[in-house]
This record gives structure tokens, C-alpha cells and sequence, in this order.
């Protein structure tokens, strides 16, 4: 049984659009793919930003979490 929450949450920071979003394995935290050649980490619950990862040269297309949530990977 899935149970909505009618509480939106928008996270606001990229400058370009979002390409995907997954929750971290414990589900307390968001990591965000972007054309702004960035990822960012937000707290699920509050949508609080994180941290910004930058390095890539063109767009992220993908971001992903480790199985135990300690890594994460990028792709662009």
C-alpha cells in the first residue's frame, strides 16, 4: 500500500533543467542530475540543499548511490 503526503517540497538551485532524481538506500536524502553540469545533495525531508558536485564538463545525465549510500556516481 503506497501513501501519498499532500506536503510538496521544491528544491531550488539548478540553473538549467533536472534531468533525474533518486533517494539515497535510508531515504533521507536526494541527489539531483542537471544540464547545469552539476549534482546536488538535499535533505528529503526538508528539501534543504546540501552540497553541490561540480567537475563535469558538460551535462550530468546520470546520478546514482552506492547500495550502502556511501558513494555516489555521475555520469555526463
Amino acid at each position: 500500500m503506497w501513501t501519498v503526503d499532500s506536503t510538496k517540497q521544491v528544491l531550488v538551485g539548478h540553473r538549467d533543467s533536472v534531468l533525474m532524481a533518486v533517494y539515497s538506500p535510508d531515504g533521507h536524502r536526494i541527489l539531483t542530475a542537471s544540464w547545469d553540469k552539476t549534482a546536488r545533495l538535499w535533505e528529503a525531508e526538508t528539501g534543504r540543499f546540501i552540497s553541490e558536485l561540480k567537475g563535469h564538463g558538460d551535462r550530468v545525465l546520470s546520478a546514482t548511490y552506492s547500495p550502502d549510500g556511501r558513494y555516489i556516481a555521475t555520469a555526463s
